[in-house]
């Protein structure tokens, strides 16, 4: 895209200086259409006027745009990055007391990002997907979002219930329904419409649960098939002597490690549903 204008000034550095301003671009280019005369005895004299014009990319209205807009929210002082990406860029703004910005749940990102990205779509009328990032937020909100959905997923493992949450992005659906495909035993899926559309945690239907390695897949004598226990028989006092001499009972090693094995399965289960990565951000559960 080209974009230009045309300057009237006294001389054509000075026009050159405002071009460059108007197009908020150091790369113009110019055409000089009239040289400046000077005025000879207060008489005559003409002005220096140029056309300028630069190539725009949709990057480049991108940035500007986002310039803009937050200048005339008040913040001067930032500074923005940008990398381009396979059809598209990810825009990165830092800067003091710039929070604001992100609104509640990164609702007031998500708008600016969306204005931002009409604008560099009417650049050359071809689909540039823009994404605009502040202080790394679209990183940590992934990162709640995964944890989240791991969370649910073991949840609904556990207790075979489905949990409703919050109206959600295709974007921020997306990354639930990746985490939750990650545990076996769970499913995802989206209910809605438009902006109430949102993601149902859940256990798969389809998904056969295997008992090999656990008390219940034992072959002894003493677990029963609902996987209860059978007492130990009462010993004689010559047995009784042995173990007190510090020989464990077969009985006694069997269910040592029948227990272990629950401890550990208890500990798995509390690593999975308490991770270690703090929440950023909260999210709410759709009450049914």
């Amino acid at each position: 895209m080209i974009k230009e204008v045309k300057i009237t000034a006294e001389t054509i550095e000075e026009a050159e200086q405002q071009a460059k301003k108007q197009l908020q671009s150091e790369n113009v280019q110019i055409e000089v259409l009239q040289q400046p005369e000077k005025k000879k005895l207060f008489f005559g004299g003409k002005p220096a006027i140029i056309r300028a014009f630069v190539e725009v990319t949709p990057l480049d209205c991108a940035k500007a745009y986002l310039s803009e807009i937050l200048n005339k929210l008040g913040i001067t002082e930032f500074e923005m990055t940008a990398e381009e990406t396979e059809g598209g860029a990810v825009i990165n703004i830092e800067g003091e007391d710039i929070g604001f910005i992100i609104g509640h749940r990164g609702e007031t990102l998500d708008a600016l990002q969306y204005l931002t990205g009409l604008v560099a779509n009417h650049v050359d009328n071809e689909y540039y997907r823009i994404s605009v990032n502040i202080g790394n937020y679209r990183e940590k909100r992934e990162k709640t979002l995964e944890i989240l959905g791991r969370k649910l997923a073991f949840k609904a493992c556990k207790t075979g219930q489905k949990t409703s949450l919050e109206p959600m992005n295709p974007y921020e659906r997306r990354i639930i329904h990746t985490a939750v495909q990650k545990v076996k035993g769970a499913t995802s899926w989206s209910e809605g419409e438009n902006l109430q559309r949102h993601v149902v945690v859940g256990p798969d239907p389809d998904f056969k649960p295997s008992y090999r390695g656990g008390y219940k897949g034992r072959r002894s004598s003493n677990f029963n098939k609902d996987g209860s226990y059978n007492r130990r028989p009462r010993t004689t006092g010559y047995q009784r002597r042995q173990y007190s001499e510090g020989e464990l009972h077969p009985q006694d090693s069997m269910f040592s490690s029948f227990e272990n094995d629950k401890a550990s399965e208890k500990v798995r289960e509390s690593i999975n549903e308490r991770p270690d990565t703090s929440l950023y951000g909260k999210i709410e559960i759709k009450k049914p």
